[in-house]
């Protein structure tokens, strides 16, 4: 399906939406929506130049531009003080997407214990951190939805990237005990799962002719996943129609699973 009519959720206007990786692939597309929404819109990124260019972009949309501050989510003090700036400049955060991930590949025989460590502190570390820095103001403003992004990679039994895969387990796990312990607060904690989704990133790197094949064998779906089908997802998540779905996996593969 290449055209369709999709929802308007009056309950993000105005809402403070912070994104992390929202520079570039799946993350820009989420600030493309929840601006479009007309919510108020923070997101942080390592990558300055094309962070900024999406900013300049939305500007001449008309929606309110969103607020990018550079950072590097391995520093969890940068981001602890990213996450305040946001607040103070745009109200209390009531909705938190952890997008930001890095998929590199490398050999479990080649793995050294800074490498694994690294790898932790990119895909799964800030995860936990921003939500540490979110959850009160959350909890004072009467409730929000946290959004943890986690991969179809170790259930799809993908090999060639331990470190990157066990990090996305950890996700789950995450999400699911983060649930319990913020559900009195009215904090909603969920975890989306992409499949293989067709960021500029991936199309470079890895879609070949074959590969594309061998995906759209295994999909019930036979259309490529794109970020915007995990971005409409995640507005969902956010929205006050998810409201009583909390420590759930929400699969957005195309029937890969």
């Amino acid at each position: 399906m290449t055209n369709g009519q999709f929802a308007i959720y009056p309950s993000l206007k105005d809402r403070v939406v912070f994104i992390t990786g929202g520079g570039s692939g799946i993350g820009a597309e989420e600030v493309r929506q929840f601006t479009a929404q007309g919510a108020k819109v923070a997101f942080v990124d390592i990558a300055e130049e094309p962070s900024r260019a999406l900013v300049s972009n939305l500007e001449k949309t008309g929606y309110a531009a969103p607020f990018f501050q550079k950072c590097d989510l391995k520093d969890v003090v940068a981001l602890r003080a990213a996450i305040a700036e946001a607040a103070e400049r745009m109200g209390p955060i009531t909705v938190l997407v952890n997008n930001a991930a890095n998929d590199q590949r490398h050999k479990w025989e080649e793995v050294t214990p800074a490498y694994w460590d690294e790898r932790m502190a990119t895909n799964l570390r800030h995860q936990f951190f921003a939500i540490q820095a979110v959850a009160p103001m959350m909890k004072q403003a009467g409730g929000g939805s946290i959004i943890n992004f986690g991969s179809v990679s170790w259930h799809a039994l993908q090999g060639n990237m331990p470190a990157y895969t066990t990090a996305k387990a950890g996700v789950e796990g995450l999400t699911r005990t983060m649930a319990r312990d913020l559900g009195p607060d009215k904090i909603r904690v969920n975890c989306v799962i992409p499949g293989w989704v067709m960021t500029q990133r991936q199309i470079d790197l890895w879609l070949t002719p074959e590969a594309e094949k061998n995906l759209m064998q295994v999909q019930c779906l036979k259309e490529k996943v794109m970020p915007v089908d995990l971005a409409r997802m995640v507005l969902w998540l956010a929205s006050d129609d998810s409201l009583m779905c909390s420590a759930q996996l929400w699969v957005v593969d195309g029937g890969r699973m």
